[in-house]
């Protein structure tokens, strides 16, 4: 299978920065890739929250996300109390989803970039649905 090489965004309109602890440290002495999604996760909940909404409401009491898919690019290590700087892009905004591209980083240095797909769903129903008005109304003051 051909490596998939993501690309930094020329736009990011939101960061979260998280200082790296020992629970985030591997047996290899550097962030584990299973910390690094955690973190990753963790800005995207920061994210919706600084947005007013969360990962099971989107602003209109019934849309959620669920991840579809997930790609890691690793360029350098972090280490026990880095600070590391996720900057997240939302794009490819289609009828039930979109995609959130994360930078992150320890000052300058490149530590990863991260892509994820997500759908839009109704956990009530258990059914794909579409991306609320509120989100995108939301989303656009803070591409403005």
């Amino acid at each position: 299978m051909p490596r998939i090489k993501l690309l930094e965004q020329g736009l990011y309109e939101f960061q979260a920065s998280f200082q790296v602890m020992p629970q985030n440290i591997n047996y290899s002495g550097h962030v584990g890739n299973d910390n690094l999604i955690s973190l990753v996760g963790a800005a995207r909940a920061c994210l919706f929250h600084s947005m007013g909404l969360s990962e099971l409401d989107l602003g209109d009491r019934q849309t959620g996300v669920i991840m579809t898919d997930l790609v890691v690019n690793y360029k350098a290590e972090a280490f026990l109390f880095d600070e590391l700087l996720i900057d997240t892009h939302v794009s490819e905004i289609g009828r039930s989803g979109f995609r959130m591209c994360h930078r992150v980083r320890k000052d300058t240095k490149l530590i990863s970039l991260v892509e994820a797909g997500f759908a839009t769903y109704n956990y009530e129903l258990k059914k794909i649905a579409p991306v609320p008005a509120s989100f995108l109304k939301s989303l656009a003051s803070r591409q403005a």
